[in-house]
């Protein structure tokens, strides 16, 4: 189907460069991404996460940023991150935390990183609140998965992790960690990777992601089904049923502004839903995988564009 100019621009806007990127990030939040950006600010994170607390959804909350350069950018995200956890519990949110590891100095030092988390996880525990480690592109698999495992050994029970079904390792990584009765989100995957580490064809993606549900539902623990796909979702749900897996044992997540409708259909079936919600100025890189993930996304901002 031919694209308008329009459409021509958003995907030029998507793809990026010098002069796109200035223009994204001074209109980009007018033209779109408040679609999946909850705000610049805490305050309006905090106004998404009631509304959505009022309409039956649970929450996490991401403060967007990744890879810091320096021991003090890491300091000032874990006091983001301390206003963060104050807040949510100070207003009786029905939300948790999720993070990078690259945000708390991973990449500086492993050490470092692992300090900054136990620091939050201390809080979080004091606070009754549970903190999720995000996952990143395939190099920062194994440090974050034996972070992950160093910290299930020194008693804290309030972390959770992720695995990403397009790896080829992940199955492997799933069978490893059951035996810490872990509480793990099953995603497909964001980062662009090479064949070698990771599956080329979605089939294959989805496969292996349900070979992981299967998998995560039969062994112990919490498993947070993270995808908007709805055949997936309901052969997740054939699953448990056929297996009689107690709602309390798994949840679906699904991210802030993306497919709401059937966020709120898995409610109304009486399955937990956790609506991600990220925030910051620190936008534009998390708006521009969004953009990348579906077409349907391009036309949207194209829209806006000509609108505006």
């Amino acid at each position: 189907m031919p694209l308008n100019g329009a459409a021509r621009a958003a995907i030029l806007l998507a793809a990026g460069n010098r002069g796109t990127e200035r223009f994204m990030r001074r209109y980009g939040m007018r033209l779109g991404a408040s679609r999946f950006v909850a705000g610049e600010t805490l305050d309006q994170a905090v106004d998404a996460i009631r509304r959505l607390n009022r309409a039956g959804f649970k929450c996490n909350a991401t403060e967007l940023g990744e890879a810091v350069a320096t021991e003090a950018d890491a300091a000032r995200a874990v006091a983001d991150y301390e206003v963060l956890l104050r807040r949510m519990a100070s207003e009786g949110l029905r939300a948790n935390a999720a993070l990078k590891l690259t945000l708390l100095g991973q990449d500086i030092d492993q050490g470092l990183a692992e300090s900054n988390l136990a620091h939050l996880l201390d809080l979080a525990r004091e606070l009754g609140l549970f903190i999720r480690i995000d996952m990143e592109d395939s190099a920062h698999v194994q440090p974050t998965l034996d972070t992950y495992r160093h910290l299930r050994e020194r008693g804290y029970e309030n972390v959770g992790c992720v695995l990403q079904s397009y790896l080829y390792r992940s199955y492997q990584d799933l069978e490893q960690l059951l035996q810490l009765s872990p509480n793990l989100r099953l995603v497909k995957g964001a980062y662009l990777e090479p064949a070698q580490v990771a599956f080329p064809r979605k089939q294959d993606v989805d496969r292996n992601y349900l070979r992981m549900m299967e998998l995560a539902l039969s062994g112990g623990g919490y498993t947070a089904l993270a995808t908007h796909d709805p055949d997936i979702i309901e052969e997740s749900i054939t699953f448990a049923l056929r297996e009689r897996v107690p709602k309390d044992r798994f949840e679906f997540q699904m991210l802030y502004g993306v497919r709401p409708d059937l966020q709120r259909q898995l409610v109304a079936r009486g399955y937990t839903v956790l609506v991600a919600v990220s925030y910051g100025t620190h936008w534009y890189p998390f708006f521009m995988r969004r953009l990348a993930e579906r077409p349907a996304n391009v036309l949207f901002l194209a829209r806006n564009l000509v609108r505006r």
